[in-house]
């Protein structure tokens, strides 16, 4: 069982933007951890562009769990357009997932001004108790 990634994004008017993101990709070779090439873009990439995608198709107030390849995504829009995204194997438990996305989002409202989630990204937005997280619920 095994965890790859944990997003915070923001659900705005016309689009989705990633404010902090986590990532495990170790359990990946050389190559998918590795930056675009020709085309092939890397796992990490991957996971950003699925969770921007699940929120966007999202309603507010909504939570999900989608299959994507051999992964599943849980998905939590709060009705004030924060949105978490966990990306996890077939075998995480989803419960656990949405339980650490209620923490998360709730963490995240209370550390960060609402103010600056429309324009933030994640190289402005400081929330560093993203980072561990994941290998706090890392199922090894």
């Amino acid at each position: 069982m095994r965890l790859y990634s944990l997003s915070v994004l923001y659900k705005g008017d016309p689009k989705v933007h990633l404010l902090k993101a986590a990532y495990d990709v170790s359990s990946f070779n050389f190559f998918q951890r590795s930056r675009c090439q020709r085309s092939v873009c890397s796992v990490q990439e991957f996971m950003t562009f699925t969770s921007q995608l699940i929120v966007e198709r999202s309603v507010l107030g909504s939570r999900a769990s989608v299959k994507e390849q051999e992964y599943l995504c849980h998905v939590y829009v709060r009705s004030d357009g924060l949105a978490g995204v966990v990306i996890a194997d077939n075998e995480y438990p989803q419960r656990v997932c949405f339980t650490l996305l209620d923490k998360v989002l709730d963490e995240f409202s209370r550390q960060v001004s609402r103010m600056d989630w429309p324009s933030g990204s994640p190289a402005t937005v400081s929330y560093a108790a993203l980072d561990g997280y994941l290998p706090k619920y890392q199922v090894r």
